[in-house]
């Protein structure tokens, strides 16, 4: 059958043939061509497509997606992602309603938007955000909606645009150890990035969520120097998942991590108060609606424990 055919992520890496846990069983088409005809229709991108995310045809097949805002054109190059990066169009104005509309289509109970990096544009695209999160909530009243965002340069002017939206779940990915971002995010800083978060936190209109790739050449210590640091930050959710190559032209992976690994990472930071979702195909917005759930559990359950 053809959900028994299996697939291998990724590039061909100097590391050899990819183990068996980095392999993914092949979705059905037809699901995965309806969302993407869905998409097409509405002039709609996705993280899903644009990132060559590997859950791609998983999610895509439970007819879920990431919504891609602002274009498909990112004003920065970040050494591991996919995204095309170059000169950006004029924002579309009628983009907002038609993420709220494919959402509706979709039947999403938690709608994920993320966006390009748009360091063109004054306030970095946040009132496109901002409009984005509100027409999904006059489409969607009961769904809940997550944004992954970029830095907006640390602009604090943006980050109230978009937090005054009040999304459910603010993410910001810092993508890996400070030690690495020279090479992996040269336009990106790592203090910048918890600032941001701080920042978000603090408002406290709700879930904090950051996130990392391993596989990079980060070390165990520095992973867990990281979690400290997103808890000093007021992160409640953290992602870690497996760095894959999306080309020959992206940084090349250094190390397959092994499952046993990221269940180590994923008790540190529970350890820490933390909700983490670890696994190799882990990534930031894949089964989102999973994470909000857990951490929303745990708010319930500390609330109980402290009026016992």
């Amino acid at each position: 059958m053809e959900n028994d055919r299996q697939v291998t992520t990724g590039v061909a890496e100097h590391l050899g043939r990819k183990p068996e846990w980095l392999k993914k069983p092949l979705p059905k088409a037809a699901a995965v061509h309806g969302v993407e005809g869905l998409l097409r229709r509405s002039s709609l991108h996705t993280v899903c497509e644009s990132a060559k995310c590997p859950n791609k045809g998983e999610c895509f097949e439970r007819g879920t997606a990431t919504f891609l805002i602002m274009g498909n054109a990112c004003t920065r190059d970040c050494r591991f992602c996919s995204v095309p990066s170059g000169r950006p169009e004029l924002l579309d104005a009628s983009e907002p309603q038609h993420v709220a509309d494919a959402a509706e289509t979709m039947g999403l109970s938690h709608v994920v938007i993320t966006s390009v990096t748009r360091d063109d544009l004054a306030d970095g695209g946040a009132a496109h955000f901002a409009a984005t999160i509100e027409a999904v909530r006059g489409r969607l009243p009961g769904a809940t909606i997550e944004v992954l965002v970029p830095d907006f340069q640390e602009d604090a002017a943006s980050l109230d645009v978009v937090l005054g939206a009040r999304p459910d779940v603010f993410n910001h990915n810092v993508e890996t150890v400070p030690r690495l971002y020279a090479r992996v995010r040269p336009q990106a800083d790592y203090r910048r990035s918890l600032r941001v978060l701080a920042y978000a936190a603090a408002k406290g209109t709700g879930v904090v969520k950051t996130g990392i790739m391993v596989g990079l050449g980060e070390s165990v210590e520095e992973v867990g120097t990281f979690l400290q640091d997103a808890v000093a930050a007021g992160v409640s959710v953290v992602t870690i998942g497996q760095y894959l190559r999306p080309s020959r032209d992206h940084l090349p992976v250094t190390e397959y991590v092994a499952p046993a690994v990221f269940d180590g990472y994923r008790l540190a930071g529970e350890a820490l108060g933390l909700v983490v979702e670890a696994a190799p195909f882990v990534r930031s917005s894949y089964k989102a609606e999973e994470g909000l759930r857990r951490v929303s559990g745990e708010r319930v359950r500390e609330s109980r424990e402290d009026t016992c």
